[in-house]
């Protein structure tokens, strides 16, 4: 998926790609995400320094989360425990990786819901987040069948859907209603 955006009026696009992980050990990834899709998403951006400074947003909603897969969750990424910002990856330009595993092969949905978003402002409130952009993948398995969502652009309603738990979440934190405009 090659997936357009535009931050401070100059042009990026984002480079998703969804594939099945073969050989955990060259992903760094965990034993039990064999079969199971891994996320690459590549930014390009031509702005330097802080200009480019970024960060993904990540919420999960699996049928073996706390909800039952009712509701999404922020991503817990574990290896690095609870972080006080909302944010998965933040830097200048961040890639975003994630390989989900799975310690069963019970059947499962799973759903993630995949934000760029940046610092509104660097001079006042630094908490102050804005979407620009962001995409959805996921993953069936029934009966030891995996099959695999592909990417998808998700909208500023999406964002919309997710600010609740982002407020909850992250209380010291606004988040911006909509999507920096294209």
């Amino acid at each position: 998926m090659h997936l357009p955006f535009s931050l401070r009026g100059i042009p990026g696009t984002i480079d998703v790609t969804v594939d099945v992980t073969r050989d955990p050990d060259e992903l760094g990834a965990s034993p039990g995400a064999v079969g199971l899709p891994h996320c690459h998403a590549t930014i390009h951006y031509p702005a330097k320094g802080y200009a480019g400074l970024m960060g993904w947003i990540q919420m999960v909603r699996s049928t073996d989360n706390d909800s039952g897969g009712e509701a999404f969750e922020m991503d817990p990424l574990m290896f690095v425990g609870a972080v006080p910002h909302p944010f998965g990856f933040f830097g200048i330009t961040p890639t975003l990786f994630d390989a989900p595993a799975r310690r069963t092969g019970a059947d499962l949905d799973w759903l993630c819901h995949s934000f760029l978003g940046y610092l509104k402002d660097f001079e006042g409130d630094t908490r102050v987040v804005k979407a620009i952009t962001g995409f959805s993948w996921g993953f069936s398995r029934k009966n030891g069948m995996t099959t695999v969502e592909p990417p998808r652009r998700l909208t500023s309603p999406d964002w919309h859907g997710q600010l609740d738990l982002l407020h909850r979440e992250h209380p010291g934190w606004r988040f911006l209603d909509e999507f920096e405009t294209p």
